[in-house]
């Protein structure tokens, strides 16, 4: 498991760049909402941390996960320089799981093939809720906050490339 041993929410501040004058999206699956809500809460306080002021934030909701692909191309045109996608897929009994799974990875891969802007991947796909709770700010950190340091990353990469 590869985060058996490692907290997610783990990193050297003193390697991140300053992110006052970055503008962020993220867009927030509400379906599980009790996992997204602590996967944002991760990523807005990493964000803010590193300091991206708060006025720079912009939250959209969108009904689930299938649903992110398009709110972070609608985002995409809001003039952010990156955009983070939360989501939460939970394995059930039926193949709706890989679908969902694969057509999110698939569709958010496209628009950073497609588009300038970095769409940042922190969408769970878990086989239970106790994963899930475990990696959106449990027993292995906060993967939300794994994913606003990525965002902050992303947007130094593209501004210095």
């Amino acid at each position: 498991m590869a985060t058996a041993n490692k907290n997610l929410s783990d990193y050297d501040k003193a390697t991140i760049p300053n992110a006052s004058k970055f503008r962020f999206g993220i867009v927030v699956s509400e379906w599980n909402d009790s996992i997204t809500e602590g996967l944002y809460q991760g990523a807005y306080a990493a964000l803010i941390e590193n300091g991206a002021l708060p006025n720079n934030i912009i939250r959209w909701n969108v009904p689930g996960s299938f649903e992110l692909i398009y709110g972070c191309k609608k985002m995409q045109e809001q003039m952010v320089d990156a955009v983070i996608a939360i989501g939460s897929v939970i394995q059930g009994e039926t193949k709706h799981f890989d679908f969902v799974c694969e057509g999110v990875a698939q569709g958010i891969k496209d628009l950073n093939v497609m588009h300038e802007t970095p769409v940042v991947f922190c969408v769970l796909t878990d086989n239970n809720v106790q994963q899930s709770i475990d990696r959106s700010g449990g027993k292995h950190g906060n993967k939300g906050t794994e994913a606003a340091i990525a965002a902050i990353k992303m947007t130094e990469l593209r501004k210095n490339s």
